[in-house]
């Protein structure tokens, strides 16, 4: 479940109220604004940063509308947001972020980029732009980095929640909780690729690096 308050699906996360609760799969407005930290780390001249979404995706358009204004005006980068919503636009997409000379690309996942990993991990390659992903499965097929969720540890969670419902409690008195763990993981063989060295700190901080 992606930011289940502002989606409506609940009424807040400590009473979400009705019969839908659960573990919220991203921190609002966390995502980009750390992935922000993280790309210019890597690469410190980064300030075009281009933003791939889906417009037909209710949290993609939450993003463009309120995020990014925000995170452009406290971190001083500059957003260029390309839509795709299907496997050809995803290559019109990346094709216009280098045209653009775009620094790094964000492609902001859901299940069109998901479906399609490697192709979205080759048009990155392709195009030479360091990209940052929300799930490790893009680093582990050839992305730079991906920053989010502990996948592992919120099912593991999740399996309270069904412990607890089947034993009599109703949805609407268990609080939607949000992840308390995240994964760092870094390609050092793509960075290698794209000519980037990554510094010490992020090495230290990354949960997993793939040679």
């Amino acid at each position: 479940m992606s930011e289940p308050v502002r989606l409506g699906l609940v009424q807040s996360l400590s009473h979400p109220g009705g019969n839908v609760t659960g573990l919220a799969a991203v921190v609002p407005g966390h995502f980009v604004g750390k992935g922000i930290q993280i790309l210019r780390e890597m690469i410190p001249t980064a300030s075009k940063i281009a933003v791939l979404v889906n417009p037909g995706n209710a949290i993609h358009r939450l993003i463009v509308a309120e995020e990014l204004p925000e995170i452009a005006q406290k971190l001083g980068v500059t957003f260029s947001v390309l839509e795709a919503t299907t496997v050809e636009e995803l290559g019109i997409a990346f094709a216009s972020a280098a045209a653009q000379h775009a620094d790094a690309i964000i492609p902001v996942a859901d299940v069109l980029t998901v479906n399609n990993v490697t192709r979205v991990t080759a048009l990155a390659a392709e195009h030479r732009l360091p990209a940052l992903y929300l799930f490790r499965l893009f680093t582990t097929n050839g992305g730079l980095v991906s920053y989010g969720a502990d996948i592992a540890d919120l099912l593991r969670r999740a399996g309270d929640y069904v412990d607890k419902i089947l034993k009599g409690t109703k949805p609407a008195d268990l609080p939607v909780e949000q992840p308390t763990k995240f994964d760092l993981v870094i390609n050092l063989k793509t960075a290698k690729a794209l000519g980037i060295t990554i510094p010490n700190e992020l090495l230290i901080q990354a949960t997993e690096l793939i040679e």
